[in-house]
């Protein structure tokens, strides 16, 4: 058996291709999306991100603004910067990129972001409005994007047994949630760092979603066969035959594709996904300020 390939790339266009119409709705009414995009320091890998994220918004007509600050800034300086984005009308989305430098309690600082502009979709009030299934929650998109595909490759879900490796609250944690909510209808169980017989319980997954930032992590001896893999890692590793420098490796061995039914490819799997459903959620974050 050899896995077809979830294609990122090409689900996350059609989502592009759908905001489009929303887009122009909002514009009629005399509002253009607007996400703004912080980012503090100099890593490399964020710099990439969020350069992603400003071609899709010039790709769909999205303002964005991009603010950035130095890698010594203190962490009042960045809650000004979200406050007076909170109370810019203009603004609907807002993005603080991670990883904060260690002097900085992410976790507090997305606490502060007025819950109707997390794009993230990581207020607490957004994730309670999930566990809720509600409709007005602005959903994390890494998960929402893992759904989205899903849902593109006609793979059914309900009634499959499925494993979400990784517990975060902005991948693992709304990953489960969302495969188990009304619709979805998976049996799911949740594998972290404590867990034992992982590898057991990988092989009596139907669908196996790897979300844990550890290169290789799960090996194509640990796969049911026929099962959907969902490789969320994105991790770089030091390689001096590549001219970069270094190769982008996900959490799950390539050769699993032998085993699986379906794969996410790293990079071009989830990546877009990602991106695809923050302009979404930028796009309904504008579309509720009419409602304001």
């Amino acid at each position: 058996m050899v896995a077809s390939v979830l294609d990122g790339k090409a689900c996350a266009s059609s989502v592009e291709e759908s905001l489009s119409p929303r887009i122009d709705n909002c514009i009629k009414s005399g509002i253009t999306p607007h996400l703004a995009v912080v980012i503090v320091g100099d890593d490399p890998a964020s710099h990439v991100y969020v350069n992603a994220k400003i071609r899709a918004c010039n790709r769909l007509r999205i303002k964005s603004s991009h603010i950035q600050l130095p890698e010594s800034a203190l962490e009042i300086e960045l809650r000004e910067v979200i406050e007076n984005l909170n109370h810019d009308v203009e603004v609907h989305g807002i993005l603080i990129q991670s990883p904060l430098p260690n002097h900085m309690n992410e976790e507090a600082l997305t606490d502060l972001i007025d819950p109707r502009k997390d794009v993230d979709g990581f207020h607490p009030v957004n994730l309670g409005r999930l566990v809720q299934s509600r409709q007005d929650s602005l959903i994390p998109c890494t998960p929402n994007g893992v759904m989205r595909l899903l849902d593109w490759a006609k793979i059914p879900t309900a009634g499959k047994t499925a494993l979400v490796v990784g517990r975060s609250r902005n991948v693992g944690m709304p990953m489960a949630i969302l495969l188990a909510s009304r619709g979805a209808d998976a049996t799911v169980t949740i594998a972290h760092s404590r867990t034992s017989e992982i590898k057991a319980q990988c092989q009596q997954a139907d669908i196996l979603v790897a979300a844990v930032g550890r290169p290789n992590m799960i090996k194509k001896s640990w796969i049911k066969s026929g099962a959907v893999v969902i490789d969320v890692g994105i991790n770089r590793v030091d390689d001096a035959s590549d001219s970069r420098g270094y190769v982008l490796i996900g959490d799950v061995e390539k050769s699993t594709s032998e085993i699986a039914s379906w794969i996410t490819p790293v990079p071009g799997g989830v990546g877009p996904m990602t991106v695809a459903m923050l302009m979404e959620n930028t796009v309904k974050a504008a579309e509720s300020k009419i409602q304001w």
